[in-house]
């Protein structure tokens, strides 16, 4: 339903309600019967360029995405609808693929400090890189990092086999005891683990 839709229902229902042909009409019955035909057919008009009229206001730009997001007017001090770039959905996945390929999960062996000497260098470049416009937008991904850490604990101890939140909180407590191992727990994006 239209917003048009919704003004010219009781100008017709008027005009269905006292039909010219029914007897004598009255000059408002006839203006509203003409009006709610020249509303009905700008509606027509309207739905048929409507794909037309809203095209696609987003585009990729170098690993950013530029679309209308909300933003914090600094004069108003209210909420706008700003055209604001954030690091790109296709950058996203890119990263995620990047980390998958680090093969993280199955790395048993090696302990912690030498996966966060890996993983950190990338870390860092993409923070500095994604982070300084819309820095939020980054957080898929680095949950995506903390999801993977802890399939990694999940794998590398028998006591957390059947028992992700038991790793979950392991990790959790390794994050307060040692803050400074990965780059994005430095930044405090340490709250989702499970």
């Amino acid at each position: 339903m239209t917003p048009m839709n919704a003004i010219a229902r009781p100008v017709y229902s008027r005009a269905v309600t006292r039909s010219p042909k029914k007897g004598p009409a009255t000059a408002a019955v006839r203006s509203g019967w003409r009006a709610s035909r020249l509303v009905f057919q700008r509606v027509e008009a309207r739905a048929g360029k409507r794909k037309g009229t809203y095209p696609n206001v987003k585009f990729d730009f170098l690993g950013y995405e530029f679309r209308p997001r909300a933003v914090w007017g600094s004069q108003s001090g209210r909420l706008l609808c700003g055209f604001t770039p954030a690091v790109s959905p296709t950058a996203l996945k890119a990263t995620r693929s990047a980390i998958r390929d680090l093969g993280i999960r199955h790395r048993t062996q090696a302990p912690l400090a030498d996966i966060a000497e890996k993983l950190n260098p990338l870390l860092r470049g993409w923070i500095g890189n994604y982070g300084r416009y819309t820095p939020s937008a980054l957080y898929p991904m680095l949950r995506y990092v903390n999801q993977t850490l802890l399939a990694w604990a999940v794998r590398k101890y028998k006591r957390f086999r059947n028992h992700k939140t038991r790793a979950s909180h392991f990790l959790q407590r390794l994050v307060r005891e040692n803050v400074s191992l990965f780059v994005h727990w430095q930044i405090r994006m340490t709250d989702t683990f499970a």
